[in-house]
């Protein structure tokens, strides 16, 4: 595919989601164009980012069920041991960080390093291979130009996935902050912190509202900006031909290691706020 377009063409290629929305005189129609994807604005969707996404989840679920419904006390199989290793990674590492007493937490947090990891996890398939595929398909039961033919594999490498990871958690901050303090002692932890006198109330609310806005925008941000930077160097690594492979090698090794760290930190920040929301300061 690289060898049919430019540099530029290549990269922006490989960049652009298969966008699904409203264009200004043609209606709603899936984007030929990254011109086209980005003139439908916030009337679209990414219909690849909720495929991979909703598919890794479904298969997150699927694993977990069936080491559940085939659990033994004796020898585990491989699959149960990494799985039970997962499971009380995270067991232990929400009873060191969080001090509330809530059922939820365990499970979400499961759910947030399970989930993330797999959609990372799909920055190491090599960059022309789903493109290719997808191309292939486009044009064998649509007609379509390959080239008009868009499938990012990294959800994560999406901003509006990650915003909406990030508005979940925010949601459940707000959600655990009302519920254990009331909404009294809610508006009470956003106008006399830092400073108690009520003379200070404008000055905290601001101090305390952009504290809190700020949490779920550097969740969003640090996720797709390490994954979005990584699948940019792949992709970079890609047009360079035949070279590419020790280069490619090289860095999907170290990548290896910047997959998990992302979820974990993830994981770790939503336990953390979590925590946070439900301490009566």
């Amino acid at each position: 595919m690289a060898s049919e377009q430019t540099s530029s063409e290549y990269i922006s290629h490989h960049l652009t989601n298969w966008t699904y929305g409203y264009l200004p005189g043609e209606g709603w129609k899936v984007a030929h164009t990254a011109e086209e994807a980005a003139q439908m604005g916030f009337n679209a969707i990414h219909l690849d980012s909720m495929l991979w996404s909703v598919g890794l989840g479904i298969l997150f679920c699927a694993i977990f069920w069936m080491v559940a419904k085939k659990v033994t006390s004796g020898v585990p199989s491989k699959t149960q041991a990494a799985v039970e290793m997962i499971v009380e990674f995270v067991d232990n590492n929400v009873r060191e960080s969080y001090s509330g007493t809530s059922k939820l937490i365990a499970p979400l947090a499961l759910t947030i390093f399970v989930w993330i990891f797999l959609m990372n996890l799909m920055d190491l398939v090599p960059v022309d291979l789903i493109p290719w595929v997808s191309g292939l398909i486009g044009q064998a039961a649509f007609g379509m130009d390959p080239h008009d033919v868009y499938n990012k594999a990294v959800p994560t490498t999406d901003l509006n996935l990650t915003f909406a990871l990030a508005s979940g958690v925010f949601i459940l901050i707000l959600f655990y902050s009302i519920k254990m303090k009331g909404i009294g002692g809610f508006a009470k932890e956003l106008t006399m912190q830092p400073f108690g006198h009520p003379i200070f109330i404008p000055v905290n609310f601001i101090l305390e509202t952009v504290t809190l806005l700020a949490r779920p925008l550097s969740l969003a941000l640090r996720l797709f900006g390490n994954l979005y930077a990584s699948e940019l160097i792949f992709i970079l690594i890609a047009t360079i031909g035949y070279f590419q492979l020790p280069l490619h090698f090289m860095w999907a090794v170290f990548h290896i290691l910047v997959l998990p760290l992302q979820a974990f930190i993830f994981m770790m920040l939503t336990i953390v706020y979590l925590s946070l929301a439900c301490e009566d300061h």
